[in-house]
């Protein structure tokens, strides 16, 4: 359905600037955004997903991947159609990449703000998780479910590429309890020739996120071999994330073939163990290895002593500790949001 867009500038001569992400796009009346769900109708901008969820499931949190937040929850996720990116290996490309679909067209399940809400208190969901496509793109969709969901006491989470303006961010951060950003590399010609966008907003986004506000905010880069998975840029990636905060949690995590960039080989096991120990090196607390099975990388250590605290196994885990967040050897407290 249509949802009149609030983080909108009006232009002359019924144009307008869409201000929800950071590719500010300018629509003439008819025109429609880069992200294919946003257009002008005689002056105004509109949502055209709203309430349209393509895609809603039950998921562990540990899918997202957030590893410091909630251990074990169940997160109710949902996307729509769109993007603002066009990465060549979307794994979500059957619904990411859909552009211009009018409302009458969506194959998609009416699920409103409050009918999500009401799930969740029924099932006893702790968080709702805005995934499978970019959040940002249906902006005003989870900001309306997140602020409810907030009212209601349960927790939301965006899987995000972090490229929203700092406007969008400022208006959901209040209602936002936790964020994993996909930091696909860490050079700007990567993002523009494979993704169609561009690395300095991100940088910004997770620096304000982690030193600005409350949102727990954690960090994946796939990790593609021959496109960002030298030493060198790794080893950026790392760096750059312990000048910001040292605790991050960073995911470096396998690349299948898919969509577009089908000539590349998966992602060996021994270039994540590369990645996480280039993590560790550069001091990151926090480095798990995902999207292959590694029987110690995915598990929560105490950085302080190396206790094991939180086992995992695929999307399956279990706690080591009597007090949530705290180590039981050495007393640490291990940032994250935990249950009381």
């Amino acid at each position: 359905m249509l949802h009149q867009t609030k983080l909108v500038r009006q232009l002359p001569e019924q144009a307008v600037q869409c201000r929800v992400c950071e590719h500010y796009c300018t629509l003439a009346p008819g025109g429609w955004g880069q992200c294919g769900v946003h257009i002008n109708r005689g002056g105004t901008l509109y949502l055209t997903v709203y309430g349209e969820a393509i895609a809603a499931h039950i998921d562990p949190i540990e899918k997202k991947p957030l590893f410091h937040f909630l251990p074990a929850a169940e997160a109710f996720s949902i996307g729509t159609y769109g993007c603002n990116f066009s990465c060549r290996w979307c794994q979500n490309w059957q619904i990411s990449q859909v552009r211009q679909r009018q409302p009458a067209e969506n194959l998609s399940e009416h699920l409103s703000p409050a009918q999500i809400v009401q799930f969740c208190q029924q099932k006893g969901i702790e968080a709702i998780a805005y995934t499978y496509n970019e959040p940002t793109v249906f902006f005003e969709y989870s900001y309306d479910t997140a602020k409810l969901a907030h009212e209601h006491g349960i927790k939301n989470v965006y899987v995000s590429n972090g490229f929203m303006t700092i406007d969008a961010l400022e208006r959901i951060a209040p209602y936002l309890d936790g964020i994993n950003v996909d930091l696909k590399g860490f050079t700007e010609e990567l993002y523009r020739d494979y993704c169609g966008a561009r690395l300095a907003p991100i940088k910004r986004n997770i620096a304000y996120l982690v030193q600005e506000t409350d949102v727990w905010t954690e960090v994946t880069t796939l990790v593609i071999p021959e496109l960002n998975d030298s030493d060198a840029e790794l080893r950026n990636v790392a760096e750059w994330l312990v000048s910001v905060d040292p605790q991050i949690p960073w995911h470096v995590t396998a690349f299948y073939p898919t969509y577009q960039l089908r000539d590349r080989p998966r992602t060996p096991p021994a270039t994540l163990v590369r990645a996480y120990n280039i993590g560790k090196e550069a001091g990151l607390e926090y480095v798990y290895v995902g999207n292959i099975p590694d029987p110690t990388r995915e598990n929560t250590y105490c950085p302080t002593c190396d206790t094991l605290l939180i086992e995992r196994t695929g999307h399956r885990t279990r706690t080591q500790w009597e007090e949530p967040g705290k180590c039981p050897q050495c007393g640490a407290l291990i940032p994250g949001i935990w249950r009381s």
